[in-house]
């Protein structure tokens, strides 16, 4: 019986050569599914703190422009190449890390002038970590070709 499931059969074949290829692409792939399931769980939490009926208000989705700002310096630090790399290193992270800090503080704001609920502020904020996590995913997984 064990013979025919294969489990106690030795064999001494080689792996085809595009085992490899076959890994590499699996595992490319569970990372598009983690990076997109996690963008999902990030947007509903802001579209919660959005729509819940207690809530009702639409300030947090302001949030979401941090989301498509905050790569910005960082990819434009990349695509010039000059003499000053380091300049160029540290200036793109103070915009980047400005950029996330104005996106937690928005929502923060907005609950201490009464403009949003404290719950809105709260899903507000995971949403941020969510979303952050994944850009960070993002800029991890595949530029990781590059130094910084």
């Amino acid at each position: 019986m064990l013979m025919i499931i294969g489990i106690g059969k030795s064999s001494k074949q080689s792996p085809s050569p595009d085992c490899g290829k076959l890994a590499k692409n699996g595992r490319i792939f569970e990372r598009i599914v983690m990076l997109a399931m996690l963008g999902s769980i990030g947007m509903t939490m802001i579209i919660l703190a959005c729509a819940l009926p207690s809530y009702k208000v639409w300030w947090p989705f302001f949030v979401v422009l941090f989301y498509l700002i905050c790569p910005l310096p960082t990819l434009i630090a990349k695509r010039n190449p000059s003499d000053d790399d380091e300049s160029r290193i540290t200036h793109s992270m103070f915009a980047t890390i400005g950029i996330v800090i104005s996106s937690f503080a928005l929502p923060i704001v907005l609950a201490r002038a009464m403009v949003i609920h404290g719950g809105a502020c709260y899903l507000t904020l995971a949403g941020n970590v969510i979303a952050y996590i994944t850009v960070l995913g993002y800029f991890f997984g595949y530029d990781s070709g590059e130094s910084w």
